[in-house]
């Protein structure tokens, strides 16, 4: 079932361009007239016109009625055809998976979010991965046939362009793009969750027209997302955006990268969660010791509501490691110049508990010509993110044969 897009009738490379160039600006720009496509496109409006019609032909394009205009004759909008094609999107965490499938306009259809599932870095978790993505394709019925592209989100080092992981699931010659489309007999692409998270904000939430933009990931670990002119920014090997490894601290933690003194050690999801056991140890009170019977077994999730409920404890954790995240925020904002900083992740649900500082802490650390022209804003899709982004990445690469 693996299928290729385009269009194995059309011989000729220029008309094939045509055809993506035209679907690239629906996926972009939405719905539009011939005349307006033609513009945008530097084509005549008869050759646009022959190519829509080729198109929805194919069953990719429809009309979707008329324009009414004052005088004359009234322009046609043409776009994408919803159900012509559809994308899954795989956004794995720790402790659990979401799932969904989108359909060609961008539209998710169908999700399954929190999905039960302990991430180890082993052939047994990463067999049962690939049931739970099999499972929820099973479940689309005769959609399944119409699925052409599927995107998995990973934390750490990704090639997407290789299709390596170098972070989890790394015990094979073969790159795991590879052999996720054989298990699953689908198109299958891997990316950086926090990439990945950027992007899905960027085309479906709190982005509106930015097109420089910086996404931090607060979760567990700490990465940041880098859209530079409207497009994601990879870097040479797909590792950009490991901001939680820069190394800042001249402490004796251990990151989970091995190396000492992370930026993730003391601000991050991680960070908040030994702060916590540590002050819960020296006997510190918290409604922690309440809520989780086993503080051995304490989760961020256990955290976060916390800080929620306003315990004491928690959002002096959260706010400190917020100034602190704030001062390196200032030092991209003075790198990269951006018009927008997106702060999501799981952290980023204790809302002003995290942001308030962190915009403090810019406002006093970065330079004030240069952070005047950023806005500092949450995540809008929230823990949905990841997966809308998986989905959009999926679609992206419909051309990539």
């Amino acid at each position: 079932m693996v299928k290729n897009f385009f269009f194995k009738s059309d011989k000729s490379p220029k008309n094939i361009q045509i055809k993506k160039d035209i679907i690239t600006h629906f996926i972009t720009s939405g719905n539009d007239t011939i005349a307006e496509l033609a513009k945008g496109l530097d084509l005549s409006v008869p050759t646009v016109t022959k190519f829509i019609a080729e198109l929805t032909d194919q069953g990719l394009i429809d009309e979707f009625g008329k324009i009414h205009t004052p005088g004359g004759r009234h322009p046609s909008l043409y776009g994408l055809k919803p159900s012509s094609a559809y994308f899954v999107g795989v956004d794995m965490s720790r402790h659990h998976l979401n799932i969904a499938l989108m359909d060609f306009t961008g539209n998710i259809i169908d999700n399954q979010m929190g999905i039960s599932y302990t991430y180890e870095n082993t052939t047994e978790s990463f067999d049962l991965l690939c049931n739970h993505i099999q499972n929820f394709i099973d479940k689309m019925g005769s959609l399944k046939q119409k699925i052409f592209n599927i995107n998995l989100n990973i934390s750490g080092r990704v090639n997407p362009e290789s299709g390596y992981s170098y972070s989890s699931f790394y015990f094979s010659e073969h790159p795991i793009s590879e052999i996720l489309t054989k298990k699953l007999n689908f198109n299958v692409g891997i990316d950086n969750d926090t990439r990945a998270m950027a992007y899905g904000e960027y085309m479906k939430g709190v982005v509106e027209g930015e097109q420089n933009v910086i996404f931090v990931n607060i979760s567990w670990g700490l990465g940041i997302g880098i859209i530079i002119d409207g497009k994601p920014y990879y870097g040479k090997s797909g590792f950009s955006g490991e901001f939680g490894h820069f190394p800042i601290f001249e402490n004796e933690i251990i990151c989970h990268c091995g190396k000492k003194g992370c930026l993730e050690t003391e601000a991050s999801g991680v960070a908040i969660h030994r702060m916590i056991l540590e002050r819960v140890a020296n006997g510190e009170s918290t409604i922690l010791t309440e809520m989780v019977k086993d503080i051995d077994k304490l989760t961020l999730t256990d955290i976060i509501k916390a800080t929620n409920m306003e315990d004491p404890l928690c959002i002096e954790i959260v706010e400190e490691v917020g100034y602190k995240l704030g001062k390196y925020i200032a030092g991209l904002i003075n790198i990269f110049n951006p018009e927008l900083v997106v702060i999501g992740g799981q952290v980023a649900n204790t809302d002003g508990f995290i942001m308030l500082p962190i915009r403090s802490s810019v406002k006093k650390y970065s330079l004030n010509l240069v952070n005047k022209d950023t806005q500092i804003v949450a995540s809008k899709l929230k823990n949905k993110a990841g997966i809308v982004g998986a989905c959009m990445i999926a679609r992206s690469r419909l051309f990539s044969e």
